[in-house]
């Protein structure tokens, strides 16, 4: 590994990540075809150098599909255990709606058939319509597909602080909720922030 050990962290009690994630987004199809066999092969330089963390997303065109296929070359060539060294982080992505335990458990088997894996790393659900309260009904499910062992971790997207209370509330854990944040749009900061540190 290239990359010092600081470009580590302790993301969960059971997860050490890199800081600097990959990004599967570009594969969805928005910046033009992609070669699935080159872009599974340019996948091992990066984890060689310790970018070991890749986030993707249902609707990221092939992406869950391409780390199935990278799991299995790298597991082909380097034995099961170098998979162990490998995070991959899925999002769900759903329209509001009533959220039965079958539609959210068969979101979590999808991903799970394309990524040829047991049990999905961490699961980021995202919602489109608060008004629909529907998500808390979701991650319930997704809460309890986790205790079963389909998902290791629970994480949420672009939910602001309102309804990350509500869900604590609920005593649903969530691990992380990815929103946006930068030198420029620092939001979170305001009560998101300290509301994630209590």
């Amino acid at each position: 590994m290239s990359l010092p050990e600081s470009s580590r962290f302790q993301f969960a009690e059971d997860m050490e990540i890199c800081r600097i994630l990959n990004g599967m987004w570009q594969v969805s199809g928005g910046h033009g075809p992609i070669d699935p066999a080159a872009a599974v092969k340019d996948m091992f330089p990066y984890v060689d150098e310790g970018f070991t963390t890749w986030d993707l997303a249902d609707h990221y065109g092939p992406a869950e599909d391409l780390i199935g296929e990278f799991r299995r070359q790298l597991t082909a060539a380097r034995g099961p255990e170098a998979w162990e060294s490998v995070q991959a982080f899925t999002k769900w992505v759903t329209r509001p709606g009533p959220m039965t335990r079958g539609v959210v458990e068969q979101a979590v088997d999808v991903s799970l058939r394309r990524m040829d894996i047991d049990r999905l790393d961490l699961l980021q659900f995202h919602w489109w319509e608060y008004q629909d309260e529907s998500y808390l009904d979701a991650l319930s499910h997704l809460s309890d597909l986790r205790d079963e062992g389909k998902i290791r971790h629970v994480a949420l997207t672009n939910f602001d602080t309102e309804r990350l209370k509500r869900i604590a509330g609920h005593g649903i854990k969530i691990v992380s909720n990815q929103v946006q944040f930068s030198l420029i749009d620092r939001r979170p900061e305001v009560e998101m922030a300290q509301f994630c540190l209590d």
